[in-house]
């Protein structure tokens, strides 16, 4: 082991690579299965086998409709941007992607950090905003390899950092270059500011992850830092449970709304997948002209450097921090603590150390 060689471990969910039977059922049994408690009850692994065989031939169609998802090569990209960016900076580190259900692997992806002798091993969850079923689940999925695999590195991880003023800057950045390319205003009453997230399960909400408050909050600051107060947010549900899931659902969203000229945001995402270009791009698209309204998404920013140096910054601010004191970073103050959602020694998030408003779906404590 070199302890001073950073690994840094970055995390996506992974799609299949090819629209294949062989490739998507199985992808599927491996996300119905790390959910199965969601139906106390059912035989986990028949009940998960018999999900994925239900839903993977509209997957596949998805999958074809867009020619593929790029989410694994354009997570493997940035993954490459942000080796050569923190030794640029220099730092003696080496990023490996590592998917939660598709190869490589997370504990795949351990075990070549460790062949590497690695010193100091860090998990970076790539999702803007956590949720139990992605950021921590992943997290939890790095700590069990590292069981599994009976290694002891020095190991820190970042979960949540959708409150960081660097990536909200970026990000409303992003989406003023695309209002202005594409002559949208949003001080006009006819336009409105949407955003679409990927939805959860109300459940996850009731057990303590503070996912439904980190989405508010964050499609208010942004559109704030955006010059507007008026905005709107809809989830992106999945029914092959059932189970309840955040509302509103986006159609629903949608056609309460009165204005006419929509600008989709899927800020949930740092990758173009098949929730963003089928479900979005197509579904939500034919749904949303199909009442008379126009349809502007925004793309989403994954091969923009800003973003990539934003990811550098916060795994610097993690080496060189005193996490127990409030770092600078760009003039501006981040606090990395402990994590909340994801209850885990040496996970740290720039979410922990403030108070949120009470979720509605919260199980009160019994007297």
């Amino acid at each position: 082991m070199k302890p001073n060689q950073i690994g840094v471990l970055i995390i996506n969910f992974g799609e299949p690579d090819e629209p294949t039977q062989e490739k998507v059922t199985p992808f599927l049994e491996r996300i119905f299965l790390q959910n199965s408690g969601l139906e106390p009850g059912q035989e986990a692994i028949s009940r998960a086998k018999k999900l994925a065989e239900d839903r993977a031939p509209g997957l596949i169609e998805e999958y074809e409709s867009i020619g593929g998802s790029p989410l694994n090569k354009q997570a493997q990209y940035q993954s490459d941007l942000l080796e050569a960016e923190l030794r640029s900076r220099g730092l003696d580190a080496t990023t490996y992607e590592a998917y939660q259900f598709t190869e490589p692997s997370i504990i795949s992806a351990v075990q070549k950090a460790r062949a590497d002798g690695v010193g100091h091993l860090i998990a970076l969850p790539v999702y803007p905003i956590c949720g139990r079923s992605t950021t921590v689940a992943a997290l939890e999925a790095v700590r069990s390899a590292l069981t599994e695999e009976n290694w002891g590195p020095r190991y820190s991880a970042i979960s949540g950092w959708h409150h960081h003023p660097g990536y909200r800057s970026f990000r409303a950045e992003h989406i003023s270059g695309y209002l202005s390319e594409h002559d949208l205003d949003l001080n006009d009453p006819e336009t409105l500011l949407y955003f679409s997230v990927h939805g959860t399960p109300i459940q996850f909400l009731s057990e303590g992850n503070r996912y439904d408050r980190y989405v508010e909050e964050h499609c208010k600051m942004i559109a704030a830092e955006l010059g507007t107060s008026r905005f709107e947010v809809g989830f992106q549900n999945h029914t092959n449970r059932r189970i309840a899931w955040t509302q509103p659902d986006n159609e629903n969203a949608i056609e309460a709304r009165d204005e006419t000229n929509l600008v989709i945001v899927p800020i949930a995402f740092m990758h173009e997948q098949s929730e963003t270009l089928s479900e979005l791009d197509l579904e939500l698209r034919s749904f949303t002209e199909g009442l008379g309204k126009s349809f502007n998404r925004v793309p989403v920013p994954h091969d923009d450097e800003r973003f990539v140096g934003f990811l550098a910054t916060l795994v610097e601010d993690l080496l060189t921090g005193d996490l127990s004191t409030t770092p600078t970073v760009k003039d501006e103050t981040l606090s990395l603590k402990q994590c909340r959602c994801a209850a885990i020694p040496g996970v740290y998030c720039a979410n922990a150390g403030r108070d949120l408003p009470p979720s509605p779906y919260a199980v009160p404590n019994d007297p």
